[in-house]
């Protein structure tokens, strides 16, 4: 992601839980935690132009009322806080994609928004000479075949950058590094599924996290913003003392079995994955920077979803 778009994303998160102050604040009392992510999303929020603090504050306005109809205790009558805390950064790497949480810690509730300004993605993880992706996506170290098959391929990069060379000087990227590298890792994710019946739920809540949330997207050339509800393990949409929601959001099964992992047709670049319950997920790979690097980044995109997990689109007015 480019620092522009990171920026962007910021300010946008910054306006969400701005609006979601202002709003909740007119029926109950509202802590909005003062921290390193708040300052930082404010500082980018005042770098942003006038025209774009406008559509941001649109999208924002449009989604939190919606959110307001899946969950009611939000707005349920009180004298408890309700405390709105923007994570950090580091959270996301532990396992936790949501950017902004809300909680009463009276009732022991909260509930999660994973804020997007005008991309889909999923997560940007790596592939590199040291990282162990199998430890870190489903608890089990990536195997010895693993780790000789892509050896000579981060060696070769490391050749070529310690040369400063870039990408495009390279022979064959595709040939030399994207199909070798991404072969090992499908067959890294099939050989461990063998072993590891719960591999497919785990790769999951590594992929999306290990927490119920509602995605927040900004799509700002249809005046539009979509939100997603990954309600996994039954934690949203919860009734208030006085109300139900309006909007009924679903429980939506993790997956169980890998249906198949293989290359995108006529693509060198990308595996797609599917697994039971509706679920895909494309991974392509690509070098992010102009200059060789000893690692490379995933670009993982939900292409299907269980019917259980709605979409919502909320129109700006």
């Amino acid at each position: 992601m480019s620092e522009k778009s990171n920026n962007q994303g910021r300010a946008y998160e910054y306006v969400c839980a701005m609006i979601l102050v202002e709003e909740i604040k007119k029926v109950r009392p509202v802590i909005l935690e003062k921290n390193s992510a708040l300052k930082a999303n404010e500082n980018a929020w005042n770098a942003i132009s006038p025209l774009l603090k406008n559509v941001m504050t649109e999208s924002a306005r449009a989604a939190v009322f919606t959110i307001f109809d899946m969950e009611p205790m939000l707005l349920e009558k009180g004298e408890d806080s309700v405390v709105i805390t923007l994570q950090t950064d580091k959270k996301g790497t532990l396992g936790d994609v949501r950017d902004i949480v809300l909680s009463r810690k009276d009732l022991r509730w909260e509930i999660g928004l994973s804020i997007k300004h005008n991309h889909f993605a999923v997560k940007h993880s790596r592939l590199a000479k040291s990282l162990d992706f199998g430890a870190k996506w489903y608890n089990l170290p990536c195997s010895s075949t693993y780790w000789a098959k892509v050896k000579p391929i981060f060696e070769y990069l490391g050749e070529e950058k310690r040369l400063t060379k870039k990408w495009e000087d390279l022979p064959s990227k595709e040939n030399d590094v994207y199909v070798p590298l991404l072969s090992a890792f499908k067959n890294e994710v099939l050989k461990r599924y063998e072993e590891m019946p719960d591999l497919p739920k785990k790769m999951v809540e590594y992929l999306l996290g290990e927490f119920d949330f509602y995605k927040v997207i900004s799509i700002d050339t249809k005046r539009v913003t979509q939100i997603q509800t990954y309600n996994l393990h039954g934690e949203l949409n919860k009734p208030s003392k006085t109300r139900k929601p309006k909007i009924e959001v679903p429980v939506a099964c993790l997956p169980k079995r890998i249906i198949s992992m293989d290359f995108k047709p006529n693509s060198t670049n990308t595996v797609e994955l599917y697994m039971d319950g509706g679920w895909q997920f494309n991974f392509r790979i690509h070098n992010a920077s102009k200059k060789v690097e000893t690692s490379l980044k995933f670009d993982i995109q939900i292409v299907g979803m269980p019917t259980a997990i709605i979409s919502v689109n909320c129109f700006w007015h």
